[in-house]
């Protein structure tokens, strides 16, 4: 027992002012939060246009998108590809995915790229949460979907970044390119997710 007592001492001295890089120390969810962030610094053009794109890991130019794009690129970030993901979920259970936009069969270019198929997975293959107004309920590396006006939906994440009032801020695309904003409850959320 002495010597387990002497070693453990041995080690803390020796090892005790190692200092760990914080991006080794943190999770998967503060990752991708950070992931998000990374992405504001590119200069981008809101841009709807249908892209034939390669499989996997296609992705449209990189100066231009729109909301689902900075979820799509946050993740490939982290090593995940939803272009992927998404194409393949949908093939097997296309019957459970939405029946929006009238096809009878998966589109590998834009099914990703559409945010009632996001989801739509999400909720199959993440974990879906309250939806709330108590901001406590929302954290980094959180996916927010909310209905704007007119039938029009949005995604976006939520960052570990906060506004004055200690609220999680978001990274989306709402038609000015990739930015972090403090729009968490500016419009109605419509779904609240986690995905790993």
């Amino acid at each position: 027992m002495r010597i387990l007592v002497i070693l453990i001492f041995i080690i803390s001295v020796t090892f005790g002012d190692i200092q760990i890089h914080p991006s080794l120390s943190k999770g998967f969810y503060l990752k991708l939060s950070d992931s998000a962030m990374e992405l504001t610094k590119d200069k981008v053009v809101y841009d709807p246009t249908y892209y034939v794109l390669a499989y996997p890991k296609g992705d449209v130019p990189k100066s231009k998108g729109v909301c689902t794009d900075v979820v799509i690129r946050a993740y490939r970030k982290m090593g995940i590809d939803l272009q992927k993901e998404v194409h393949e979920d949908m093939a097997a259970h296309f019957n459970l995915y939405p029946k929006n936009w009238g096809r009878k069969t998966t589109d590998k270019n834009i099914d990703h790229r559409r945010v009632p198929n996001l989801m739509k997975f999400f909720s199959r293959k993440g974990e879906s949460l309250p939806i709330t107004q108590n901001p406590s309920d929302y954290r980094a590396g959180d996916i927010v979907c909310w209905n704007l006006y007119g039938g029009i939906n949005h995604i976006g994440i939520v960052v570990e970044a906060k506004n004055g009032q200690g609220v999680n801020m978001i990274v989306h695309n709402i038609g000015e390119g990739q930015k972090l904003e403090d729009r968490l409850f500016s419009y109605k959320i419509i779904g609240h997710y986690r995905y790993k």
